[in-house]
């Protein structure tokens, strides 16, 4: 759902109703969608353990997954389904959320959010200069990694059943993709 006619700040969604919803502004558009399916968190899950795991034993930075708010310049705060920040960023953590860039950011796609997150979401975590953006597509199934480049995010690899994922954000850190749609 989209709201017109009004534009919206980003810091509007920590004004947010506590309603399941998820809700962020993009462009000063509202968005609304209702909360992710059970299959969309376990993939989530499954996915954030290993990053976690050594982001944190390695001293790397923070890594969370939502509901995280995130401003982005260009009036857009966002959601996503997972964002690291590396201790180079750890100064853009506020109390209410991360108030800048991430270093990374990866969004489940689901399919009244794939569009958005392929559109026009993209676009403005380039704008916003987010360095690393992942789509993990669970009807795929496949993972797409994006490096950001001069003109936008640029594909680096696509990543099926019975891969290992080794993301060079993360150097030794090893995925099973399988365990995300398994």
């Amino acid at each position: 759902m989209v709201a017109h006619g009004v534009r919206f700040k980003a810091e509007d969604i920590w004004d947010a109703p506590e309603d399941g919803n998820v809700y962020e502004v993009i462009d000063g558009e509202l968005y609304v969608t209702t909360a992710p399916a059970w299959r969309h968190q376990r993939a989530l899950n499954r996915l954030n353990a290993p990053i976690a795991h050594s982001v944190f034993t390695r001293g790397l930075g923070e890594v969370v997954t939502a509901p995280t708010g995130v401003v982005l310049e260009g009036g857009s705060g966002v959601e996503p389904d997972l964002l690291f920040l590396s201790r180079e960023r750890l100064h853009l953590i506020s109390e209410r959320g991360v108030e800048g860039p991430p270093d990374l950011v990866v969004e489940v796609l689901s399919p009244s959010t794939e569009a958005r997150d392929r559109g026009i979401k993209m676009r403005r975590y380039a704008a916003s200069g987010v360095p690393h953006y992942w789509l993990v597509d669970l009807d795929a199934p496949a993972l797409e990694a994006y490096r950001l480049g001069a003109e936008g995010y640029e594909l680096v690899g696509r990543h099926g059943p019975g891969s290992l994922f080794r993301p060079a954000l993360f150097p030794g850190l090893e995925i099973p993709l399988d365990d995300l749609w398994s």
